[in-house]
């Protein structure tokens, strides 16, 4: 247990990256196609518009560019692949496996020889893994991909499949393959030279799939719902990468094999601190699907109470207060194991004040929106000190399907949103949002509540909020009908379509600021920016161009 603390950067780190989502979320455009919207609320949805707008010049020097897709997203895929290939080289069927591998690779070896023979050992670990994520492209397709991120069916099934895999980690069964390929893969690989090297990395993949299977396939599906096309395999890439260079280092300097700690009762520990990761982590899906659909069970307070539950077991079980079927007997306390208990425990005792409405800044991307809580003190307490707000006095339209951020005045619907900001004679905030935007979580948390922020949006613009990723149905007199005779029928599709062909953009969050005499943009549009004074001159700018 004293060699608990080898382990702990990676648990933290996967605590901390494997929730981390991509940095700007995106939503599918394989149904979008360019038609005109016409923001005039006497026009009826349903005509049928041939010309494609062209882009809008702006006013000033400020130029319309195209948003391009943020490399920042494959790169945190690869970061978790990354630490979720240390988190499965401290599996009980990887760790043993290590020094045994080494020492056939040194042993009657030169070192050079050694070292040539694990590299290569490594390499076809990373190419088994990458050609799995490329098969996973290839079988779904880059369109399919993003249409994983919101659609309902499949981000139910990915709650399911996570539960799943939690509980395999928590000890309720194995997930293992078929044992004729194993076997298969293990003859092969007698066979020497390069070719039995190759099934030896093979029959590595397979016999540590009990293990390494949850983490694989948790990847996958964070990866699928980014959407981006090279997404499983650079996931594939980071995973393996992290499997495959021990292997390596440990054959250039065998001698290093005598400080790792011996195989125990602590990867099992491994096992079911990820699996209780792997729970928590599942919610998020779920939550995603009860927004998309307004089922409206799923909320603030009830998200918060099952992580509080579930990192409240943790923390008792690091400090084996709970033991499951397969755990060793803890004799004593490790000190690496009581300062891990304490920052799980912490962390709990930190989510506690969220079920009166804390923002909990930390985590917020990841909760259920705000304005989902039902007993909120901290919006309150916001709105009373940032001045009075700025309403109407007959309903928005969507307002039923729809809750503001915050207690704003927004507006859900384009038409309507311009045409009040033409009477209060204000500069348009668009915001394209989405029910699985994390970070448009973040932003409505993090950003929008400083005091100066949150004056601006109050008093000085029309917010319209325009969820791409809602699943309602239009009524027969919004639909729109494309020039190609597609009927665009649901909320998102209709705000997705608008998001593309008038920004060209589809990603959120998406923050535009238009003239609603002339839906013209005052300034260039942005995505998410964390840092509040920058949020803030962008406001600000879109003032002055205003005015």
């Amino acid at each position: 247990m004293n060699n608990l603390r080898k382990i702990l950067p990676a648990l933290l780190l996967f605590l901390l990256l494997g929730f981390q989502s991509h940095s700007q979320d995106s939503t599918a455009a394989d149904d979008l196609v360019f038609t005109e919207i016409k923001p005039d609320s006497q026009v009826s949805d349903t005509t049928a518009v041939s010309a494609i707008q062209q882009p809008q010049k702006e006013k000033g020097s400020v130029k319309t560019t195209p948003v391009p897709k943020d490399d920042t997203t494959l790169m945190g895929i690869f970061a978790a692949g990354f630490i979720g290939g240390l988190a499965a080289l401290l599996m009980p069927c990887i760790f043993p496996m290590l020094p045994l591998t080494v020492s056939f690779f040194t042993k009657g070896s030169e070192k050079g020889r050694a070292f040539q023979r694990a590299s290569l050992y490594g390499l076809f670990i990373i190419l088994i893994y990458v050609i799995l994520g490329l098969i996973i492209t290839v079988i779904f397709g880059a369109d399919a991909l993003n249409n994983l991120s919101t659609n309902g069916i499949f981000n139910f099934m990915f709650f399911l499949l996570l539960v799943v895999f939690a509980a395999s980690f928590l000890g309720a069964f194995e997930i293992t393959l078929p044992s004729s390929w194993v076997n298969k893969m293990d003859a092969n690989s007698d066979r020497g030279g390069i070719s039995g090297l190759f099934f030896m990395a093979g029959t590595l993949a397979l016999v540590s799939f009990s293990c390494t299977g949850p983490i694989i396939g948790t990847l996958l599906v964070q990866a699928a719902t980014t959407g981006a096309l090279l997404g499983p395999a650079v996931g594939m890439f980071g995973f393996s990468l992290a499997l495959a260079i021990p292997f390596a280092l440990f054959a250039l300097f065998p001698s290093a094999m005598n400080k790792l700690p011996k195989s125990g009762g602590w990867l099992n520990s491994v096992k079911v601190v990820l699996g209780l990761l792997e729970l928590a982590f599942a919610l998020k899906f779920l939550s995603n699907v009860d927004l998309a659909y307004h089922w409206e069970w799923f909320d603030r307070e009830l998200f918060l109470s099952l992580w509080i539950v579930i990192f409240g077991l943790m923390g008792f079980y690091l400090l084996g207060k709970l033991r499951f079927s397969h755990d060793s007997p803890l004799a004593y306390l490790s000190v690496p194991r009581v300062f891990l208990a304490t920052i799980v425990l912490a962390f709990t005792i930190y989510l506690i004040p969220g079920m009166w409405g804390a923002p909990l800044k930390s985590v917020s991307a990841f909760l259920p929106p705000q304005e989902t809580q039902d007993f909120d003190l901290y919006t309150n307490a916001l709105v009373g000190h940032t001045g009075n707000q700025h309403s109407d006095s007959k309903p928005h339209k969507y307002a039923d399907k729809f809750h503001a951020p915050l207690k704003l005045n927004v507006y859900f619907d384009y038409a309507e949103g311009l045409a009040a900001a033409k009477q209060q004679n204000k500069p348009v905030l668009i915001d394209f949002t989405g029910h699985a935007c994390v970070n448009c979580r973040k932003m409505e948390a993090n950003v929008w509540p400083d005091k100066q922020v949150y004056q601006l949006l109050n008093e000085d613009y029309v917010i319209i909020q325009l969820y791409v990723d809602d699943k309602s149905e239009l009524s027969p007199e919004d639909k729109v009908i494309t020039p190609e005779g597609k009927t665009l029928s649901t909320i998102g599709k209709k705000w997705s379509d608008l998001q593309a062909r008038k920004f060209a953009s589809n990603s959120q969050p998406f923050y535009v600021i238009l003239d609603p005499n002339t839906e013209e943009k005052l300034v260039a549009p942005q995505g998410a920016d964390y840092d509040a004074a920058n949020y803030r001159k962008f406001l600000a700018a879109g003032l002055a161009a205003y005015k």
